[in-house]
């Protein structure tokens, strides 16, 4: 089978998309698939084209067997959302102009979003191709953006609610990551027998567990501290200012210390915020690649997971937590809803979001266990993510449904 995947994020990026669409790549590589990836040159989260690359009209790249089409796209930091959305919406016309003619015969294009503009590009391409569209929802978008309160005028949201459910009505088939986000589309009126489920997960052969006693943890001048990490986008969806209430009032522990490590348009006032309360137990760190992201998940005592307390995130389970349980890191999770329940499965402490005295109150207790105890605790969640979040089987069932889309559509 040809798959082209419609992406605008992807490696060498950091991040869950790039993560998931990589690895489900590699593995439909592996099972003899031909994989063909559309995307922009590598600038996510800082908006600076990455080493070894030049902003161009296009350029082809091969990667582990997979053949990467990349186009020009406007570049700007993970910052303001007027010039976001102008970045995103180049991603259209560049993928028509530029990329598209470079595809032969694929025989399935997939569109993930967020952004529409990708998912877009898959539908149009599709239509021209004369083959099946798969649309991969990996965040509720626009309603994510109105609970946030990104987007306030009613209208703009009901325009962009009416290009949603367009959306989902050309495509053969609607993957989702999370078992709430299906019934949301059924509950709007997309056909259940449309909508498939495929989680997020990890590749359990790459994330596995390490000596929390290595060089980095030492170049970082930790070795004689507990270390609670956040890792990933300092945005506006994760509650870390409450986090930093949370290193506050846990700052009489002298050898307990919070390390955040990524970029995101809140960084900076995480940062100030941080200066101004004077915690000399906070380390801010740069967003790095996915070889160090591993690093960092070792040196870890605990990572925490939060979210905002706000109702669609009950639908919502961040992806870096089946990487860290996959190398068998204490965790504590603040969040609610189908990501607290697998937290739960795993054997995972769980708190309420922004609730930072439940969570400096858990991050004492697993301090007070001694190591081995934390251990068991990592191992326990990593046989968790083996049994039923490995990408490898996650990718075969990706698959099936891809056969499922291409046989639907030679039928109508």
């Amino acid at each position: 089978m040809k798959i082209a995947y419609f992406s605008h994020y992807f490696v060498p990026e950091i991040g869950a998309p790039s993560a998931r669409i990589y690895d489900l790549a590699c593995e439909w590589t592996r099972a003899k698939h031909q994989v063909e990836i559309v995307t922009c040159f590598p600038n996510h989260p800082t908006g600076a084209i990455y080493p070894g690359y030049k902003s161009q009209f296009y350029l082809l790249e091969k990667m582990a067997g997979i053949n990467i089409h990349r186009h020009w796209t406007y570049v700007t930091p993970n910052k303001g959302v007027t010039r976001k959305t102008i970045g995103h919406f180049s991603y259209l016309p560049s993928a028509r102009a530029f990329s598209d003619r470079h595809l032969e015969s694929p025989d399935v294009a997939i569109g993930t979003s967020p952004t529409f503009f990708a998912a877009v590009a898959a539908a149009r391409f599709a239509h021209r191709r004369r083959i099946p569209f798969v649309m991969e929802v990996r965040d509720l978008w626009p309603a994510i953006f109105a609970e946030l309160g990104v987007i306030k005028n009613r209208t703009v949201i009901s325009l962009l609610e009416r290009w949603e459910m367009s959306l989902y009505r050309r495509a053969s088939r609607i993957v989702v990551v999370t078992a709430a986000f299906r019934k949301n589309l059924i509950d709007r009126g997309v056909p259940l027998e449309k909508v498939f489920t495929i989680p997020n997960g990890a590749d359990i052969d790459f994330w596995t567990p390490q000596s929390r006693l290595n060089d980095l943890r030492r170049r970082l001048g930790l070795e004689d501290r507990f270390v609670v990490l956040y890792i990933g986008a300092h945005g506006i969806s994760h509650a870390l200012s409450r986090v930093l209430d949370c290193a506050a009032k846990l700052s009489s522990l002298a050898d307990v210390h919070f390390l955040f490590v990524g970029e995101g348009a809140e960084k900076d006032k995480l940062m100030e915020r941080s200066r101004q309360m004077r915690l000399a137990n906070v380390t801010f760190h740069d967003a790095v690649d996915r070889l160090a992201v591993r690093e960092f998940y070792a040196l870890a005592d605990v990572c925490v997971v939060p979210l905002r307390d706000i109702p669609l995130f009950d639908t919502f389970v961040p992806s870096k937590m089946f990487e860290m349980m996959a190398m068998a890191r204490p965790i504590v999770g603040s969040v609610r809803g189908e990501a607290a329940e697998i937290l739960r499965r795993a054997g995972v402490i769980v708190v309420e979001p922004e609730n930072s005295e439940a969570l400096a109150s858990a991050i004492t207790d697993l301090y007070k266990r001694d190591e081995q105890a934390r251990q068991v605790m990592g191992a326990q969640a990593r046989d968790f993510v083996v049994a039923h979040y490995s990408r490898r089987a996650l990718s075969a069932n990706y698959i099936d449904v891809m056969k499922t889309a291409i046989a639907s559509y030679a039928t109508a």
